[in-house]
């Protein structure tokens, strides 16, 4: 017979509970029960998740994952971000059938910084109690010895990395599969190890390397590793997931008034992946909100994260620039202004954080999604203006380029 609970471990599962209700836990291993028990115990699990800064932006998928951490933190749990920015030189092999381009030292050090400024709001740094703690894979695979990595190696066969799916699908391809790609998924797990962690959340992308670290801590600390798997946030109807690599999605380092845009531009059947996963607004208010037809319910779920991210006054304030310039059809009074001296445009606008990559400005311009103030179809990813002008960029993103 199970032991019945007190009221205080009640409780605590109730809080525990509430964690899932969103539905943006995909699977728990062991299992949901083992992760339940473990947080009732009373012990502080030492949780974290891990992110290779691969490009200067994240997205709203991301901002997801750093808000579940901060919940699991304010359980009283101690939670690390980890920068694989060493892994981020190796490259994570991608599910595209290429393999990804291994980034400089300086690239990786510099989005490491964009990504702090913009979790900041997300995850407490500076709580006195409990802070969220930040490290970096660089501090220990730097230092390990061939041997050592050799000797990391012998705990997986090739058979099992070639279980993972996009080895096993490159292979029947006939895709090249790098040797340094197999390195990966060992990296990964060997930061289980050193941090000595008792939890790993990871995206339903990562779960093989989180399950690397799982086979590591058991084999070299005989200790079970809890992985915590979350869903990626993808349109329902077409399956597109968003990316940093690619330059899609809803990019948390807009300014308030475009990433409000960018939310209400988004297509209606990611209304609901949106109030579930990037929202905090009640389970109880889901069917209402629903209900209240896209363009409010979209306009609500666009209000909470930015007030999220960046405060109540300026999400009013995005809420009102949106309703006014797109009531108006207008250009926003307050449109971003960029200066053009001999830079090339989309380095002018990356810097401004107008758009995320080159890929996503070529993507725009090929989709004919850039206009000028005269209604002038951009064609030319190289184009640039002569003279000051203000360019529309989708339904949304107005700047004002001055030459």
């Amino acid at each position: 017979m199970k032991k019945s609970l007190s009221v205080a471990d009640s409780a605590k599962r109730a809080d525990i509970e509430a964690l899932f209700e969103r539905g943006t836990v995909v699977e728990i291993l062991p299992s949901k029960e083992y992760f339940i028990d473990a947080c009732i115990s009373g012990k502080k699990l030492k949780i974290y998740f891990g992110a290779d800064p691969t490009g200067s932006a994240l997205h709203i998928g991301h901002a997801k994952n750093i808000m579940f951490l901060e919940e699991l933190r304010k359980l009283g749990h101690e939670v690390i971000l980890l920068f694989g920015d060493f892994t981020a030189r190796i490259g994570d092999p991608t599910g595209k059938g290429t393999t990804r381009r291994q980034l400089t030292s300086e690239e990786v050090d510099k989005n490491v910084k964009d990504w702090l400024r913009q979790v900041e709001p997300l995850l407490d740094f500076k709580d006195k109690v409990n802070p969220a703690k930040v490290v970096y894979n660089s501090t220990w695979l730097e230092k390990l010895t061939f041997a050592q990595v050799i000797d990391i190696a012998s705990n997986f066969t090739v058979q099992q990395m070639l279980e993972r799916d996009m080895f096993s699908k490159r292979l029947k391809e006939g895709t090249p599969i790098h040797l340094h790609e197999f390195m990966y998924p060992l990296m990964q797990g060997y930061d289980s190890v050193v941090m000595d962690v008792d939890a790993e959340l990871c995206g339903t992308d990562q779960t093989f390397n989180a399950l690397a670290g799982r086979t590591l801590m058991k084999r070299l600390k005989d200790k079970e590793k809890l992985v915590i798997v979350l869903n990626l946030i993808a349109n329902p109807k077409t399956g597109e997931l968003m990316s940093k690599s690619n330059g899609t999605g809803v990019f948390i380092n807009a300014t308030p008034n475009d990433l409000f845009g960018s939310i209400m531009a988004l297509p209606d059947p990611m209304i609901e992946p949106l109030f579930l996963n990037c929202t905090r607004i009640p389970m109880t208010e889901k069917e209402a909100l629903l209900a209240r037809g896209p363009r409010e319910a979209k306009a609500r779920i666009a209000f909470d994260i930015v007030r999220r991210l960046h405060g109540e006054v300026l999400a009013r304030g995005a809420e009102e620039a949106f309703t006014n310039t797109f009531a108006k059809k207008g250009v926003p009074d307050d449109v971003l202004e960029i200066k053009l001296d001999s830079a090339i445009l989309v380095d002018a606008l990356i810097k401004a954080g107008v758009v995320p990559s080159k890929t996503e400005w070529r993507r725009l311009v090929t989709d004919g999604a850039v206009r000028t103030e005269a209604d002038e179809k951009i064609t030319d990813p190289l184009w640039k203006p002569t003279s000051t002008t203000i360019l529309k960029i989708g339904k949304r993103r107005f700047v004002k380029v001055v030459v």
